[in-house]
């Protein structure tokens, strides 16, 4: 729960103090760490909070890291889109976003509370931060980031930025759009950048004493490069390039001489791999890689001088994608379903002495007409199981040696979150990924649920997710399938859709509603629920009113869209152009009709529950009010066949803003009754 004092304002310009807020993070996001690794910072949120910034005490001598709640005055909550750079002094400077107007802040902790120091604005059209490497013992006056900005023209403008509330240094700018951003120094003059132009991505070097950009990596005629991981006392260097043919990982030594090598271990076909932190061993560099695919995420170490890499034995779940690896060892962000997100303390050399992952340990299809219906029912699949986890799906699950999760948040009064697993169930054109909740039993269970993601370029993970795991606690289990369109699957999949919104992935969807709908009408249990959020929202409505009524027991949807074209007609000017990038307004023209709900909302039969942010800025709300209207119109009854409720105040994430809970609680509700009122 979350515990909140007066809060309290004090005279000095541009100070403001909150008392402290004690708070039970169930989602972090946007993890920072300060350059030298003592420090981090997040945005975090409780049950039922806004969200706020977290920072983070990582010990040097590898003890337990220590979150602490940095509240705003005001009982403010920020934004999801604020970047953090956590400074070593524990204090965190975020940058809020508001059209073109950004706000530099500084938030500390004091004696009384959160202190909220504005440091500067800045107007321009896109700003984003980087820390800088700041030395020990630094003065107030040292620089500890770099904003680097982009309005309607096209060049970059760097800025460098101090904490004591002093204007940003303007020190360049630059011709071309830039991206990326690593440091080739430790004195934070010499930064590495992605620069777009003539169709291509070079990495360049930004002199930030001259103000002045150069080529760095300019490997073949054609190709995209970038520099993604540097050490600046070997000169160590990977990159990621298409020059080999095909995008991938490359690794070499800068100014050395020798051309750069794109070994096979670094290209795994179907996997993302990403280097997150570097150390340097005895026996050379040592990068932690981590390698997404699909819900969950793996980690190995590569080693040049060794030439392979070896998988590292950490629990299923997703990483955070950052790190750093310092003498306490590699820190990093992990999240699973049943535990929500936090930092990870790794000692590499403890993991690998477990050895290599057995082979054959990817999930296996599971053909939903072999699916278990029974407790103790063997399944013909395979979750993908580290080897210290030998008892498998049914085992115990103990985290091995050499592995530990602090700050982790505990299921309250005694319980425990309800774990997931990760299986592949048979689909219209091959196999899907779906995390279900629910153990082996899942498809027997009394009420099931398919989820639907949003999106559309997204995807389930295998991470922790409060909505999810309000409904495993109201006893349904959930099926949240990645159907064509998701990401993490390879370009083709997830491409499959564009152009043909509520196509392939519908076929999906329909396909999966009707053998397991099939399935537990021969054990005498009801079809199974739909839940979806925005474009998951959408597809859900669209399958409730393809799908006959006998495969759907009840649907609840949350910020849906009625149809591409309606979304086009009435979103802001970013999401119009997202939506036009990904073929949103193109129509299909195929025996099912439009995919228009308006136009379907006569074939929507099963108990509906509509809910809605009134300051939803991606989805505006008058979809779902025209939904409500038509549904009116057509003879629904309000509180019977349907109920519509708008959360007052709430924007799109409306299931992760304050007063989610209360959301949350209705959802699973519904779900499980079917009782709108």
């Amino acid at each position: 729960m979350d515990e909140r004092d007066v809060v309290a304002h004090q005279g000095e310009r541009g100070v403001k103090v909150a008392t402290r807020t004690t708070t039970r993070a169930l989602r972090r996001t946007g993890f920072a760490f300060a350059a030298d690794g003592s420090r981090a910072a997040c945005l975090a949120a409780a049950a039922d909070s806004g969200w706020y910034v977290e920072g983070w005490r990582l010990p040097p001598d590898g003890a337990p890291a220590e979150p602490s709640a940095l509240p705003l005055p005001g009982n403010r909550s920020e934004d999801l889109r604020s970047q953090l750079v956590a400074l070593p002094d524990g204090s965190v400077l975020v940058c809020r976003h508001d059209g073109e107007r950004h706000d530099l802040v500084r938030l500390s902790s004091g004696e009384n509370g959160t202190v909220e120091q504005q440091v500067a604005s800045l107007r321009l059209a896109g700003l984003r931060l980087l820390p800088l490497p700041v030395p020990p013992g630094a003065g107030p006056r040292t620089p500890v980031a770099v904003a680097l900005g982009t309005d309607s023209r096209p060049v970059t403008t760097a800025w460098l930025v101090r904490a004591d509330g002093s204007e940003p240094e303007r020190v360049a700018e630059v011709p071309g759009l830039h991206g990326g951003g690593t440091w080739l120094d430790h004195a934070g003059a010499l930064l590495a950048l992605d620069r777009v132009a003539g169709g291509l991505v070079r990495s360049v070097v930004l002199d930030l004493r001259s103000g002045t950009a150069t080529p760095l990596l300019e490997i073949g005629e054609h190709s995209n490069d970038r520099l993604v991981l540097f050490d600046p006392d070997s000169g160590f260097a990977m990159v990621r390039s298409d020059a080999p043919g095909t995008d991938r990982l490359g690794w070499g030594v800068l100014g050395g001489g020798e051309p750069l090598r794109f070994p096979e271990c670094l290209h795994v076909a179907g996997m993302f791999l990403r280097p997150v932190a570097l150390r340097q061993g005895a026996d050379g560099p040592r990068v932690a890689v981590q390698i997404d695919h699909g819900a969950g995420s793996a980690l190995a170490l590569w080693r040049p001088a060794v030439g392979r890499l070896d998988p590292l034995p950490v629990p299923p779940g997703r990483l955070g994608a950052v790190g750093h690896w310092g003498e306490a060892g590699l820190r990093i962000p992990y999240s699973s379903p049943d535990h929500p997100a936090a930092l990870a303390t790794l000692d590499v050399d403890a993991l690998l002495a477990h050895g290599p992952a057995p082979a054959g340990s990817a999930p296996m299809p599971l053909p939903l007409q072999l699916a278990p219906l029974g407790p103790g029912s063997p399944g013909p699949w395979r979750e993908a199981v580290p080897p210290w986890q030998s008892g498998g799906p049914r085992g115990a699950r103990t985290a091995p040696a050499g592995w530990r999760l602090d700050g982790s948040t505990p299921a309250g009064d005694g319980g425990r979150w309800q774990p997931a697993q990760s299986l592949e169930l048979a689909g219209p054109a091959g196999p899907l990924e779906a995390v279900v909740y629910g153990g082996d039993t899942w498809l027997s269970s009394p009420h099931l649920v398919l989820a639907l993601h949003g999106g559309p370029a997204d995807a389930w993970r295998l991470e922790f997710d409060p909505a999810l795991q309000r409904m495993a606690a109201e006893g349904l289990a959930v099926v949240a399938p990645n159907q064509r369109g998701s990401t993490g699957y390879g370009v083709r999949h997830a491409l499959s859709i564009r152009g043909a919104w509520g196509g392939p992935d519908l076929d999906d969807v329909l396909y999966l509603l009707e053998g397991i709908a099939g399935q537990r009408a021969a054990l005498g249990l009801e079809p199974p629920a739909l839940f979806g959020v925005s474009y998951g929202a959408f597809l859900a409505l669209l399958a409730a009113a393809h799908a006959p009524a006998e495969q759907v027991a009840r649907c609840a949807v949350v910020a849906p869209f009625l149809s591409g074209a309606r979304l086009l007609a009435e979103a802001a000017p970013s999401v119009r152009a997202l939506a036009v990038r990904l073929g949103g307004g193109e129509p299909l023209l195929d025996a099912r009709g439009p995919r228009d709900v308006l136009q379907l909302a006569h074939r929507l039969s099963a108990p509906l529950l509509v809910v809605h942010g009134n300051r939803d800025e991606v989805v505006p709300v008058s979809q779902s009010r025209s939904l409500r209207h038509e549904l009116l119109r057509i003879g629904r009854v309000e509180g019977a066949d349907f109920r519509y409720v708008e959360a007052a105040g709430s924007g799109h994430e409306v299931l992760a803003e304050e007063g989610a809970a209360v959301l949350h609680e209705l959802l699973a509700g519904f779900l499980r009754t079917g009782r709108p009122g």
